[in-house]
């Protein structure tokens, strides 16, 4: 959702066109950097399965260097779901609510049956597929689809579910279906991370729906706030994020809710802090989602009226999401399928990369390459607004 209208008055009086265009670069320059980030995620899921990772990650045993490569790229999902609720608000300024919805609906079932087709395909190449993996992209469609009819309560009440959801949906941890009752696949979407079997089919449930519901909840609700001047806007985002990150950082030394427990490492301090951080993606778990959407609170202030070539460059990729997202995960498997008919599976059945520096520089090669035709997508959508299809992506 990047060809978004922007917020208007509450008399609808139409916002200045430079002020507009500045209040949807700072969100796409996030949201280019997250993509951006994705990107390393995504070429160690592609060249480094050899390199087991746990969820959350033994601080333990990963090394170091692996280590915080991922822990950067958690920020990725939960920055890119509450943009998606934020960009919705936005939409919602030139749109009736009904257009809205519509537009929520229609947008979730396509990422929904993209997730299934294109892009299941892209990560694993086997088609009919023997196994489903229902992951980001299902999470955000299904996000959407719930936030069309969220957006027809009060501001207060859907900002109220956001924050319960939230703050509260770890307390549905010990819930749990045996594999044959009725509710076993449904919780499995809600709230389980698990598998199950349909039509012959294995379903895998990667991003569990519910706490990412809350979150794109949240984004909508702050929506309000890019009415105000951005130095305003500034510090609020500023503020939420230290905030965010000051609770973590209590919440997490307790010990006693939101995620998994840690404990120091004896004698190790670097252990120390990666078990401290070491946090629960699937689903988020709260300390997960309070420091990654601290951070990207404190993105969206940084980036805030910033007009340098990175931020400008950041908004292009930005501007097109979901042509990024496709074209990075076929080049990844065209990569890999050749790195395999040339060198063969040097890691048992997989080939891998030989250290995490090697994946850092084979990250940093593909940025570039990538950013041209995804900057000539975003441009073909800024010039091409009568092909409504192309808001899609």
């Amino acid at each position: 959702m990047t060809s978004l209208a922007l917020p208007q008055s509450a008399n609808r009086t139409i916002a200045r066109p430079a002020a507009a265009a500045a209040r949807l670069a700072s969100i796409d320059a996030v949201r280019g950097l997250v993509m951006v980030i994705m990107l390393l995620d995504h070429v160690r899921d592609t060249f480094c399965t050899h390199w087991q990772v746990g969820d959350p990650m033994d601080a333990r045993i990963v090394a170091p260097a692996l280590f915080f490569s991922r822990t950067l790229a958690s920020i990725c999902a939960p920055t890119f779901i509450a943009l998606t609720g934020l960009s919705a608000w936005l939409y919602g300024q030139t749109h009736s609510r009904t257009e809205t919805s519509r537009f929520l609906l229609t947008r979730g079932a396509f990422l929904m049956l993209l997730e299934v087709t294109l892009v299941g395909f892209g990560w694993s190449a086997k088609f009919p597929p023997e196994t489903i993996w229902l992951q980001v992209i299902w999470a955000i469609g299904l996000c959407m689809i719930a936030l069309a009819g969220l957006i027809h309560l009060p501001r207060i009440a859907i900002a109220a579910i956001g924050l319960a959801i939230v703050a509260g949906h770890n307390l549905l941890d010990p819930v749990a279906f045996a594999p044959d009752s009725p509710w076993f696949a449904i919780w499995a979407l809600v709230h389980k991370r698990t598998a199950f079997e349909w039509m012959g089919i294995t379903i895998k449930t990667t991003y569990p729906v519910l706490a990412w519901i809350g979150v794109i909840a949240l984004g909508y609700a702050v929506g309000p706030w890019f009415r105000q001047a951005a130095e305003e806007r500034r510090r609020w985002f500023a503020a939420l994020g230290v905030a965010l990150l000051l609770g973590f950082v209590l919440l997490r030394t307790i010990n006693g809710y939101g995620d998994t427990p840690w404990a120091p490492v004896a004698g190790d301090t670097l252990r120390s802090v990666m078990s401290f951080l070491a946090l629960t993606k699937y689903p988020p778990s709260l300390m997960f989602l309070m420091a990654t959407l601290g951070v990207a609170a404190l993105l969206l202030a940084l980036f805030e009226g910033r007009t340098g070539p990175v931020a400008r460059a950041l908004a292009v990729m930005g501007g097109a999401p979901m042509a990024f997202y496709l074209l990075h995960i076929y080049v990844l498997r065209f990569l890999y399928l050749g790195a395999v008919a040339i060198w063969g599976t040097n890691q048992g059945t997989v080939f891998g990369l030989p250290s995490a520096g090697a994946m850092w520089l084979m990250y940093l090669l593909l940025i570039v390459p990538l950013y041209f035709p995804t900057k000539w997508f975003a441009e073909l959508k800024r010039r091409r607004r009568d092909l409504r299809w192309l808001r899609y992506f």
